[in-house]
């Protein structure tokens, strides 16, 4: 086995998870630096309030920590992190009296843009529909962009999606594929082109 295979199995989410379970601090903070970002741009999307949502990531990873014993021995770790985010914006959100006590995940507003960096592209007819194609994104159900956001920005399973968004696998399917048919319907691109360039929208 090549060393770079070695150090890459040695450092995957599992492995980590693993460590982690066994109290190992480097690997805690691994997982930490690996998603923090990210958890940060999709709290974001689900909360207006910045700094809020960094106290949620925050105590995400405290009470991973602290309960790191009764953890799960094999978790998808990027998807548990996102719902576990998820779940926490939901409980401030009632506590901050915004759900009117209620906690369901099915409240949040997705809030996120979708931004492709067309001005980075040297064709203006490829220019002009990524706009157009942006328009289309933004103009979705909140739950519809989320969903895509989830599967084509964030790679998860339309079974992890539907855990995250607290319904179930046909649910969470439907979502995506409302969201995929009002893009084929309204925009004049190739659908190839907005699989590409979604993957490296936000």
């Amino acid at each position: 086995m090549k060393t770079s295979t070695l150090t890459s199995n040695l450092f995957d989410d599992n492995a980590l998870w693993s460590k982690l379970k066994d109290g190992d601090e480097k690997s805690f903070s691994m997982l930490f630096e690996r998603y923090y970002a990210d958890l940060v741009r999709y709290g974001n999307s689900l909360s207006p309030f910045e700094e809020k949502v960094q106290d949620c990531i925050q105590d995400v990873f405290t009470d991973i920590w602290i309960y790191r014993d009764t953890l799960q021995n094999s978790v998808v770790v990027k998807a548990y992190l996102l719902a576990s985010v998820r779940k926490r914006i939901a409980r401030l959100h009632e506590r901050d009296h915004i759900f009117r006590k209620t906690t369901s995940t099915d409240s949040i507003a997705f809030l996120l843009e979708f931004s492709v960096e067309h001005e980075l592209m040297d064709d203006e007819t490829t220019k002009e529909k990524v706009v157009r194609l942006n328009k289309l994104l933004n103009e979705l159900p909140a739950r519809q962009k989320e969903a895509l956001y989830l599967r084509y920005h964030q790679g998860l399973s339309v079974e992890q999606i539907a855990e995250m968004l607290d319904v179930n696998y046909q649910s969470a399917s439907n979502l995506l594929h409302r969201g995929l048919m009002s893009l084929r319907k309204d925009w004049k691109g190739s659908f190839a082109l907005f699989l590409l360039l979604s993957a490296s929208s936000f």
